[in-house]
Order: C-alpha cells, then sequence, then structure tokens
C-alpha cells in the first residue's frame, strides 16, 4: 500500500503535533533540549510498547491505537504520582499501515496530547515486515520524595481501587466473539474501555502523600495485586464483592458467573490499585472527590505473602485467569 516516506511523515503528520512543544525543535532536529524541570522536581521517565495482535487487535481503529499507546504511558505517570511533560513516539510500520491508517493515528495522537496537555518530543520511524509496533517513552515530573512506589506498603494499609475493574478484558472478548452482551450500549461501552483506557493521572497526583504503594493495573487487578505484595513483602486479603464493577460488567457476570475470573484476572483496565493506612481512609475519598475519580476500599494487606479472594459468604475465590504474563 502506498505510503510516505519518512521525512513526508515528520513534516506533515508529527511536527504539526509538536508545535506546542518548543523543546521539540519543529522535529528538525536530531533531539529535543528540554529546559530544566522547576527546582527541587525529579525526573520521572516510563516507556511502553504495543504490538498488533498483542496488545491490540490489527484491525483496530488507528485513531484509538494511538490514544491507547499515549494513554498506558499516561497510566504509568499517574501511578507514580507524577505529572506529564511530554512524550517520544517511535513507530515500526508494516507495509499494512498506508497513509489513511497513519493519517487516523496521527489524528488521534494529536487530539489526546491536546486533551492532556503534553508535547511530542520527537522519535523515529522504521519499516518492519510486521506486525506494526509502536513505542512511547514519557517524561514527567515530581517532587523528591514524592513519586509513589510499590513497595511502601505496611501491613494494616488498606487496599483501594479506582473506577471500575474487568471492563477491557470483557471489551477483548466481545470483539472476539467470546462474549455476546444482550444490550448494545453494554457492549459498546465495554468495547470503548478495551480500546481507549482513561489515566488517572489527577488521582495520582492528589495521592501524593496518602498512599503508601501504588501502581496501575495493566496485567490484571490479581496479577498486579501480586506485584505490589511482592514489592512490599507483604501478603493480602481481598473481598470480592467490593471489587467496582461498570453496569456493563456487571450484567455479564450475571449472565455467566464463570466471567468473574476474566474480570478479575484480565488486564488493561489501567485504573490504580494502591494501599493507605486506614486512618487516610477520608482523604484518599476526597483526593478522589477532587480528581472526580470514584475509588473502592476493596480489602487489607496483612503479614505473610498469601493473596486470599474471598467472597462474601467468606468462601475462597480461585481464578482460571490470575493475571496477564509475557511469553517469551
Amino acid at each position: 500500500m502506498a505510503r510516505r516516506g519518512e521525512f513526508d511523515l515528520i513534516t506533515t503528520l508529527f511536527a504539526p503535533l509538536a508545535r506546542r512543544c518548543p523543546a521539540a525543535l519543529g522535529l528538525a532536529d536530531d533531539a529535543a533540549v528540554l529546559p530544566p524541570f522547576p527546582e527541587g522536581q525529579a525526573t520521572v521517565i516510563s516507556a511502553d510498547m504495543l504490538v498488533a495482535g498483542v496488545h491490540f487487535l490489527p484491525e483496530d481503529p488507528p485513531d484509538r491505537v494511538a490514544m491507547k499507546a499515549l494513554r498506558v504511558n499516561l497510566s504509568d505517570m499517574a501511578a507514580m504520582g507524577a505529572t506529564p511533560v511530554g512524550v517520544v513516539l517511535t513507530l515500526a510500520l508494516s507495509p499494512a499501515e498506508d497513509d489513511r491508517w497513519l493519517d487516523g493515528f496521527a489524528a488521534g495522537l494529536g487530539a489526546d496530547l491536546e486533551a492532556w496537555t503534553i508535547g511530542l518530543l520527537g522519535g523515529d520511524t522504521v519499516s518492519t515486515p510486521g506486525p506494526v509496533t509502536i513505542s512511547v517513552t514519557i517524561l514527567g515530573s515530581a517532587p523528591p520524595g514524592a513519586p509513589l512506589t510499590r513497595g511502601g506498603a505496611r501491613a494494616g494499609d488498606d487496599l483501594w481501587v479506582s473506577g471500575t475493574i474487568g471492563d477491557a478484558a470483557l471489551g477483548l472478548k466481545v470483539l472476539t466473539g467470546a462474549v455476546a452482551p444482550a444490550d448494545s450500549t453494554h457492549r459498546d461501552a465495554l468495547i470503548a474501555r478495551y480500546h481507549v483506557p482513561c489515566p488517572r493521572v489527577r488521582l495520582g497526583v492528589g495521592l501524593r502523600g496518602l498512599a503508601t504503594a501504588a501502581l496501575d493495573v495493566s496485567d490484571g487487578l490479581v496479577g498486579d495485586l501480586g506485584h505490589l505484595c511482592t514489592a512490599s513483602g507483604l501478603g493480602a486479603r481481598v473481598e470480592t464483592g467490593r471489587v467496582p464493577l461498570s453496569p456493563a460488567a456487571r450484567a455479564c457476570v450475571d449472565a455467566d458467573p464463570g466471567l468473574v475470573s476474566a474480570v478479575l484476572g484480565g488486564g488493561d483496565d489501567y485504573e490504580l490499585l494502591f494501599a493507605a493506612p486506614p486512618d487516610r481512609a477520608d482523604a484518599v475519598q476526597a483526593a478522589a472527590r477532587a480528581a472526580d475519580v470514584p475509588v473502592a476500599c476493596i480489602g487489607r494487606l496483612e503479614p505473610g505473602a498469601e493473596i486470599a479472594l474471598i467472597d462474601a459468604q467468606g468462601q475462597p475465590v480461585l481464578l482460571d485467569t490470575p493475571g496477564w504474563r509475557h511469553h517469551w
């Protein structure tokens, strides 16, 4: 399929996205030149890569692919309590990505950069036999000592989660035909959550000084809880009935209780999972209201290494899918 050359791509599609970011130098040089961060601010850096057929479906709309690529990185900033500053984009394009695909990708990326008031600092484009691969590196800032980590939780801390859990995993099942909600609005809502996550940046910043540990839910609630527990050297007890579900996810689970495994173990939610002492519960709720993000306390951290999932009757919940794992 026809496609612009590399320099045409830069000039026509990506340089316009960098105009609001003087540090990018119009994408006309070999590197961006960032001014010093405000006195006392630490630099926070993260990177995520998306591969067609692994992290998104090849037929997914390109504008939504771009938004997802950006937002999973914004979610890393949220998990650290950092303020995003700018991103670097690298595209490995296969013959399948023609100019129409690239126009859609750039439109989605540009809209999201504007919405999140961050700049495109630069990047690279290369060719590949396939599949298309997208890598975003994000830079953020936070006061020294303020960034949240996974390893600071203490026994007795409450476990909290933002938003709702399981929508993205169910959305993927809808797209692949494994789940067919009777309500079309539920179907559309689940697909939208899979395509376009909502990073909780404002909440992450608001949790500075309140949360003792945090991470974003990318590999599934239970899998990422395991990461937090391992880093903090603790176990956990989660009451599954307190895990917040959207109306669409609730309807799916009510119709097929076996889907609870996908809800609790599936990935791509990009909500925040965090720990905080019980005496900070009111402050956590206030931070959530200020960020306009609902939060729910779903359990607590305990001494030891066991992660126990308990239903409303106090019985253990066993999952078929404990969390996403990359297979090498």
